[in-house]
């Protein structure tokens, strides 16, 4: 298959490949979307990094211990599904759900400074931690990594245009992580 991405083309994650699963070229799929769906038979997805990827179709997909189960084409085997692990299933940022208010897409979070409502900087997000309880943005800086919950009370807000997060530390959780 010959990559599909152009240069100005770009693509959202709607879920991650952990392993293979069974003999059958199934793979286990950590969701990475809420809109499952998008796992349907037929559906036309694609395969890789976001540096390098191919497309490829769902052939069948079912739930499984939160994850989900997926059967892509040219993947006949366990040894193929093995070579898939960690890569991404991704579908072009055109495709993607309107959001509604308070929300954002993982990607255009990842590098926003991090501060607290009184201007101290925490350090820059660098990974989103999904859970089933909710998600935790891992914030990196000059004290180390700090978890924050991704709640309301926490992530007071998302400025996009100015690249920054302001967040209300949980009492104690930095006096903790300095222990």
């Amino acid at each position: 298959m010959a990559p599909a991405k152009s240069k100005t083309q770009s693509y959202l994650a709607i879920g991650q490949i952990t392993s293979a699963h069974g003999i059958r070229g199934e793979v286990k799929v950590l969701v990475m979307t809420d809109f499952p769906e998008r796992y349907r038979a037929g559906a036309k997805v694609y395969l890789g990094t976001f540096a390098d990827c191919t497309p490829t179709e769902i052939e069948a997909s079912r739930p499984h211990k939160g994850m989900m189960l997926v059967k892509l084409s040219g993947v006949p085997d366990r040894n193929a599904a093995e070579t898939l692990q960690g890569q991404y299933l991704m579908i072009p940022d055109e495709q993607a759900m309107p959001l509604g208010e308070h929300e954002n897409y993982a990607h255009d979070l990842i590098g926003l400074a991090v501060e607290t409502q009184d201007g101290r900087p925490l350090g820059t997000l660098v990974e989103i931690l999904f859970t089933r309880a909710n998600d935790v943005y891992v914030v990196a800086g000059l004290e180390g990594e700090i978890l924050l919950p991704a709640l309301r009370e926490v992530i007071l807000r998302v400025d996009l245009a100015a690249r920054k997060i302001i967040v209300a530390v949980p009492e104690g959780l930095l006096d903790a992580e300095e222990d």
